[in-house]
């Protein structure tokens, strides 16, 4: 079915391509330093990068903002459901990849994929239709805050194993937010919130990374070569950018200095070449990104595209600030990726289908006027 209703967003569409565009022409900047250490991987980043992220994301992004959003309320369930079983897949030894410790990765020789991806945007449709059906159901016991703890349940058993402590908060935090704006009682939310501090409090006491992460953010200059190695580095690179910084393709840190320049570091590259005056121009254009998807959530008459709409925003704009605030030391190192920039070619691609389907939703939004 093809959405009919008015015509994409302009403003949101725009914030899109240049996230999009731009974010590739920093990730092939950050790149070359890939290339400095290992050429076979740079070639393999390099070409998950441009084909399957930018160019099917961009295809999938036309796609699906062709498509009427509701086709996503009425297969929602069986989306989530398999999202589910994919992400399990890493667990199975010869198809999950292992790396830092962590099982997050499938293998499946041609292409090797972080099956969160899949899980995030899977579950936010699911909630989405689950509160829409709820109406003032959703502020009960019942209905409302058990089902919000269930779910996170299922999500942390599932996340938390691999460990993947990154995804799961930025799900949860997407999820909180679509179930305050669907109705939820206050005291329900300061539950959650309680919950969270003691998930959080128990992690820090059991999973030494967090704890390490926690530490390393207060005093970034303990065990600078150890624990503390990455935000030195990206704090070097973000200082040495200063107003303006060095020129595009200039950054030093990025060869051999910088972990994963063109994973989680990539701001920090992006920093050191356009000093100061990029760095606040990318955090500027999230922001606005953010705001253009919760104006199309406000303006939607039905709540699954409301809540939808608002999902998406919420998952994208709290991931890439989230990764931002790790770079600069305002929040500990998570490992999370710069959504648009960072590698990972299906990781792009997903967003862009994200990215797709608010757009889709503000043709009803539009529409509504």
């Amino acid at each position: 079915m093809v959405a009919k209703l008015g015509k994409i967003s302009r403003p949101f569409l725009i914030l899109t391509i240049v996230l999009a565009i731009g974010g590739f022409f920093i990730f092939s900047s950050a790149s070359l330093g890939v290339l400095a250490r290992d050429e076979i991987k740079f070639s393999n980043v390099a070409f998950n990068q441009l084909f399957y992220g930018l160019f099917l994301g961009s295809i999938a992004c036309l796609f699906f903002a062709r498509i009427d959003y509701h086709l996503w309320k009425k297969y929602s369930f069986i989306f989530f459901v398999i999202s589910i079983l994919i992400t399990l897949l890493v667990f199975i030894p010869g198809v999950g990849i292992e790396h830092g410790g962590a099982k997050r990765w499938i293998d499946l020789k041609f292409i090797s994929f972080q099956p969160a991806e899949f899980l995030k945007i899977a579950f936010i449709v699911y909630f989405a239709a689950w509160l829409s059906g709820l109406k003032s159901k959703v502020a009960t016991f019942s209905w409302g805050l058990l089902p919000f703890l269930i779910f996170s349940l299922i999500l942390g058993l599932i996340l938390l194993a691999q460990p993947d402590t990154d995804t799961f908060a930025v799900i949860i935090f997407a999820a909180l937010a679509m179930y305050i704006a669907a109705g939820a009682k206050w005291r329900h939310v300061l539950a959650i919130l309680f919950a969270g501090v003691a998930v959080l409090a128990i992690l820090y006491f059991t999973r030494p990374y967090i704890k390490q992460r926690i530490e390393v953010m207060l005093q970034p200059s303990k065990n600078n070569q150890t624990s503390g190695y990455q935000l030195n580095q990206s704090l070097i690179a973000v200082g040495s950018g200063r107003v303006w910084g060095r020129g595009f393709g200039q950054s030093i840190q990025k060869f051999h200095y910088l972990p994963e320049p063109v994973g989680d570091s990539v701001f920090a590259v992006a920093a050191e070449e356009f000093g100061f005056v990029g760095a606040f121009t990318i955090i500027l254009i999230f922001i606005i990104f953010g705001v253009e998807g919760l104006k199309i959530s406000s303006r939607v008459g039905d709540n699954f595209g409301r809540l939808l709409a608002l999902g998406i925003v919420i998952l994208i704009v709290s991931q890439a600030l989230i990764n931002i605030g790790g770079m600069i030391g305002v929040l500990p190192l998570t490992g999370i990726p710069l959504p648009f920039v960072s590698h990972g070619g299906t990781a792009l691609l997903i967003t862009l289908m994200e990215a797709g389907i608010v757009m889709s939703i503000s043709r009803s939004a539009r529409s509504k006027g």
